[in-house]
């Protein structure tokens, strides 16, 4: 078995005065150790934290070899009145990440200050960490004193403009603090005295709103004014009010209703008295200039109807507005959004505009992204520009929406409208909508837009980039451009299958795009909020559904463990790469559940109706669906086992290795013939499931790996696989010893293959290996190539032993046509890097070990006399072509001759 057991969501400026400390034992800090990157729940500085005992985590940093942490404390106090909270002492002790927070008890919207320091391996303390902070969210529901409120109760096809709600409140006294609470569904945009509160979008992030709502917490202080001031809201559909019909019947989930807001703004002066805004009947209601919106469909603006002034305090017109209504509330539990937001990441200008025909304008933005354009046009008052969006063109140069508009009916499909109010130059783009496009076509324009009046505005969950892949493959270096690309657009709040048709949390997708993503993204955060919406979804007797979140489809049928197992490798990829065994233990109940329910499922001699195996493998290459059922059963089971034991379950540990047990042998009844040591129907897909999942014995796995080679030869160097394949096949391969084959197959430039997409000219990964007039070009779930990138050729493995990357394996495979390669992570710990260069006669590896992390490496030599390894790197022993040595923290350069 494979892989397997065997940017701020909000904050303010750090206070000037920190916690109190002292010095340290001789009252100097002398360690060349310096304390870094402190994090609250994967978060800077998070506003709304909803935990009692939020987990606290740091990185060190030192200039010296062989550094680590001995011991540490921390310091935490009130940052209103500086009471302390927490001091710790100086606590022997290596743990960098996760510390649960043991001090007094937090209240409700209490913001928390905190350092930290270490003693390094000499016992020299460092310098206190700069300050960080981290606030309270609203911990209990009687915290709550608004109301929800809405325009109305009704809901309505098509749905009426977006909701105006409105209301005004005095300041009375110099305020000291005011953070605003809010959940509005489906989206919504907070003002206050006419400008908007944050620069988030989309918000809040998707759930199953009748089991979990979100809610923000913004600081407004300074958005505030003496005297008399004013709060707004526009309310979006989303997902809550999905009115459009669509496959997956989300016009029909449990949940849905009109936009309503919930709202709570507590307000702290400097004398220490409150007061507390809230939503309630006493706000006013009026149509904005948003007439339409549909997450699927796009949005309608008429600027004609903007009530200009209409955020603030001195807008009077309101007086014939209509009073909110007081409506129901969802029905989910109130949850802290504590995930980066979604945001506005980056700006495309257009690449080149045609008129493929009079008056139609079709913009090349040059990359397939998420997100929406971006007006900044003059026109006479009623004209209407009508934006379509797509990833193909016709052969006469026109917009080809017909791979993807086929599952939602009704409106139309990715298509925004923007009427002018004929006012000088008019700066637009939507707000409660986004389309995955590369192409724009724009008519009813009275004139061909310059390039300098459209931008393409890329959109997504607002996580930190934190690792970097290059090499001297052109390709390669392609390949990792176009997977990041297609994650960032797939990664909305939920990671999601694609940006444009679907916009659905496909629980394979998830998996299948999440380990990769671990290496280049500081995504963590975002993960722990799917994996409990996974557990929200899950029923009592342990079905899940193919989407999550979902509205009640899938259920009927499911989707079996290749896709489920969603529930089980997310929550072991955090542990691996950031040594989360919270994430794994909370789970462990829907760990027993889930494979409580798969005892009741037979599918050796019937596939499930429904159940889903290697999707979109070439026709040739369709391997049966109850071996890859097996596969990830079996997957299930050890993580659940290695669960178990962390939680000191021995005997349940022993129980789920048994299943894991019964699945094999069952398997190998039905699918192994153990006189040829092939499995099922040969394919690819068969073989390295077989191989990565441990379906085999020991014994036998040389003739199944013998297949497997003969197979990829007997296809030229060509994967031929479906998605649940090609995340096995590159680790088999490579832990076989053939990673040459890995990079053949990944630098093929015919289909099928991931560089075929690239010589096409695309910018992002395809849903299916080659042409089709009916599949997104913006999928994820072949993107797991690029873990290979990391843990194949760059070599950087986190050791099971230590995971978090407090052990680090480095195993590069140097192949092919490869002169260098170069690959980094900031790890919760530190940094780590790996690389290496082929001159004439030399091989030159270098890497970076975080301060409190040891490293192995395994440098790529036939004997040790061609190593020239640094004095302070222990040899261990020689292990086939691979010379062993262990270091501590810093970086390190071997040469091979």
């Amino acid at each position: 078995m494979a892989r397997q057991p065997g940017a701020p969501s909000g904050s303010d400026a750090a206070p000037d005065d920190a916690p109190a400390g002292d010095g340290g034992p001789d009252g100097a800090a002398t360690s060349p150790v310096r304390v870094t990157s402190l994090r609250c729940e994967y978060l800077v500085d998070p506003l709304g934290v909803d935990t009692a005992a939020p987990r606290l985590s740091w990185a060190l940093e030192s200039s010296e070899r062989g550094q680590r942490q001995t011991a540490y404390e921390v310091v935490a106090d009130a940052a209103e009145g500086g009471t302390s909270l927490w001091s710790t002492g100086k606590v022997t002790s290596p743990q960098q990440s996760h510390l649960p927070y043991h001090g007094a008890a937090l209240s409700s919207g209490q913001r928390v200050r905190w350092k930290v320091r270490v003693w390094d391996a000499q016992d020299h303390p460092s310098p206190f960490s700069d300050v960080a902070s981290w606030e309270m969210g609203l911990l209990a529901p009687g915290d709550w004193k608004g109301k929800w409120i809405a325009a109305t109760a009704t809901l309505a096809t098509p749905p009426p403009p977006a909701p105006l709600l409105r209301r005004v409140f005095t300041v009375a006294k110099p305020v000291r603090a005011a953070r605003a609470y809010v959940s509005g569904l489906g989206y919504a945009e907070l003002y206050l005295n006419g400008k908007k509160v944050s620069d988030h979008v989309l918000d809040p992030g998707f759930t199953r709103f009748d089991r979990r709502v979100l809610y923000v917490v913004h600081d407004v202080t300074a958005a505030l004014q003496p005297g008399k001031n004013a709060v707004g809201a526009i309310l979006g559909n989303g997902y809550f009010n999905q009115h459009a019909d669509d496959v997956w019947e989300l016009s029909k989930a449990p949940w849905r209703a009109t936009p309503r807001l919930l709202l709570q703004l507590q307000v702290t002066y400097q004398d220490g008295t409150t007061d507390t805004v809230v939503s309630d009947d006493s706000w006013h209601v009026a149509e904005s200039a948003i007439v339409f919106d549909g997450i699927h469909n796009g949005e309608i603006y008429d600027a004609r109807r903007e009530k200009s002034g209409w955020a603030t305090a001195d807008y009077v017109e309101d007086a014939t507005w209509s009073p909110a209504l007081v409506v129901t509330a969802p029905g989910g539990v109130l949850s802290a959004q504590m995930l980066p937001p979604q945001r506005v990441m980056g700006s495309v200008m257009p690449k080149g505009i045609s008129e493929p025909a009079p008056g139609v304008f079709l913009v090349d933005f040059g990359e397939n992204i998420a997100g929406w354009v971006r007006l900044s046009l003059a026109a006479p008052a009623g004209t209407m520009a009508t934006i379509r969006y797509g990833e193909k063109l016709t052969a006469a140069g026109r917009l080809d929406q017909s791979n993807i508009d086929f599952l939602v009916k009704g409106a139309p499909f990715q298509t925004d409208r923007y009427v002018f109010k004929g006012d000088g130059t008019e700066v637009w783009e939507p707000r409660f909508v986004y389309h995955g496009f590369q192409y724009a076509e724009i008519t009813g324009l009275p004139a061909r837009p310059t390039p300098d009046a459209l931008s393409a505005q890329v959109v997504h969950t607002a996580f930190e980039q934190i690792g970097h892949f290059s090499s001297s493959s052109d390709i390669l270096n392609k390949l990792y451009d176009a997977t990041l690309r297609s994650y960032r657009a797939n990664f909305q709040s939920i990671p999601t299958d694609c940006p444009q048709r679907e916009k659905m949390g496909w629980m394979a997708d998830g998996h299948l795009g999440a380990e990769q993503a671990m290496f280049s993204f500081a995504n963590a955060a975002a993960y722990t909020k799917w994996v409990r919406d996974i557990r929200d979804e899950m029923r009592p007797t342990g079905e899940l559904p193919g989407i999550v979140p979902t509205g009640g489809w899938g259920y009927e049928w499911g989707n079996g463990p290749g896709w489920d197992s969603a529930l089980f490798l997310v929550p072991w990829y955090l542990y691996q790469y950031e040594g989360d065994e919270q994430i794994l233990t909370t789970s462990y109940d829907w760990f027993k559940r889930y494979l409580g329910y798969l005892a009741t499922r037979p599918y050796f001699d019937k596939n499930p109706s429904g159940w889903l195996g290697d999707w979109v493998s070439p026709d040739d290459a369709m391997t049966p669906e109850a071996v890859t059922h097996a596969g990830f059963h079996v997957a299930d089971a050890r993580i659940a086992a290695a669960t178990a034991r962390l939680l000191g379950k021995t005997d349940e540990a022993a129980a789920f290795e048994q299943t894991a047990a019964g699945v094999k042998t069952a398997f190998q009844a039905h699918y192994f013939d153990r006189a040829t040591g092939q499995v099922a129907n040969g394919t690819q897909t068969a073989l390295a499931t077989a191989l990565a999942q441990g379906l085999v014995d020991d014994a036998d796995r040389p003739r199944v790996l013998d297949h497997l080679l003969a197979s990829i030869a007997a296809h030229q160097n060509h994967i031929d696989t479906g998605v649940l394949g090609a995340k096995l096949l590159p680790s088999v391969l490579t832990d076989a010893g053939r990673a040459d084959l890995v990079h053949a197959m990944a630098t093929q430039p015919d289909a099928p293959g991931w560089a075929y997409w690239i010589q096409r000219g695309s910018t992002t990964l395809w849903e299916t290996w080659a042409d089709a007039d009916d599949t997104s070009r913006d999928h994820i779930f072949f993107g797991d190539i690029v873990t290979w990138f990391f843990r194949g050729l760059a070599g950087i493995n986190p050791d099971p032993a230590a995971p978090g990357f407090a052990g680090i394996i480095f195993r590069p495979q140097v192949v092919g046509d490869l002169s260098s390669v170069q690959a980094d992570t900031r790890s919760l710990r530190g940094l780590v890097a790996s690389s290496w260069k082929r001159t004439p006669g030399v091989l030159t590896l270098e890497v970076t070990v975080p301060p409190g992390s040891k490293g192995t490496v395994l440098v790529p030599a036939p004997s040790r006399d061609r190593v020239s390894a640094d004095p302070t790197a222990t040899y261990l022993r020689a292990e086939g072509d691979r010379q062993i040595y262990t270091v501590d923290s810093g970086h390190y350069v071997f040469e091979i001759r």
